[in-house]
């Protein structure tokens, strides 16, 4: 059974907003001093802290859209199987990163804002318990190695298949890989490192929109036919 002509087109999209939105989430985010009583109030207070990470959040969902017309599109090869454990272990990432996301988004943003009204609180005692608890910061860095793995095994499902250019899965994986270890870079690398996931991004949605366009085309129709 082939696949419908709108899936691949509204995967490549998604895989576009959520390159655009993981450039967004460095460059927006609020870069002050965490490690100051003042830094950590200013950054987290700000509507702009809560903004930022949810453009990485909506970012991480779409990304789990895209793989899906990723395997779309290597349904017939033999790189099937392998698309279809990166869809699988891609959710699984997402799944779990985002709780975490959530407490630093939504959690420290309250707390932040709080003690900026001048309620007495320890704030950076706070931010370090949500930020390392033990079973949040396991699940978060478990959530990103297994998106990191989806992102690898998409790009090597895309080289094996031949439907896709070879070349259009390696910074989005590359983008995917570095994601935990840019954590302990300084601002510059964060904003850095947003523009290559966005670029890897748009470029495997571009190659997704131009190989839907070839299947819908007349020519792509008749060759899709005789197969």
């Amino acid at each position: 059974m082939s696949t419908p002509p709108a899936r691949p087109r509204l995967g490549a999209s998604a895989l576009a907003v959520a390159g655009v939105l993981f450039a967004l989430y460095p460059a927006t985010r609020p870069w002050h001093d965490e490690a100051t009583v003042d830094g950590a109030t200013r950054a987290m207070s700000s509507d702009w802290w809560v903004a930022s990470h949810l453009f990485a959040m909506i970012g991480f969902i779409l990304v789990t859209l895209g793989l899906l017309a990723v395997r779309d599109a290597v349904r017939h090869t033999r790189a099937e199987r392998l698309a279809f454990a990166a869809v699988v272990t891609g959710w699984i990432g997402v799944g779990l990163v985002l709780p975490y996301y959530g407490a630093e988004d939504f959690g420290l943003h309250a707390v932040a804002g709080k003690y900026a009204a001048g309620q007495p609180l320890d704030l950076l005692d706070l931010v370090d318990t949500v930020r390392y608890a033990p079973a949040a910061i396991t699940t978060f860095g478990i959530g990103l190695i297994a998106l990191a793995v989806s992102a690898i095994v998409t790009a090597v499902a895309i080289w094996r298949s031949g439907v896709l250019p070879r070349l259009s899965g390696i910074l989005f994986a590359l983008g995917f890989a570095l994601f935990l270890p840019q954590f302990y870079t300084p601002a510059a690398v964060r904003v850095a490192h947003g523009l290559l996931i966005a670029v890897g991004s748009v470029w495997l949605a571009l190659a997704l929109a131009l190989w839907s366009a070839g299947r819908t085309s007349p020519a792509g129709s008749r060759s899709g036919a005789a197969s």
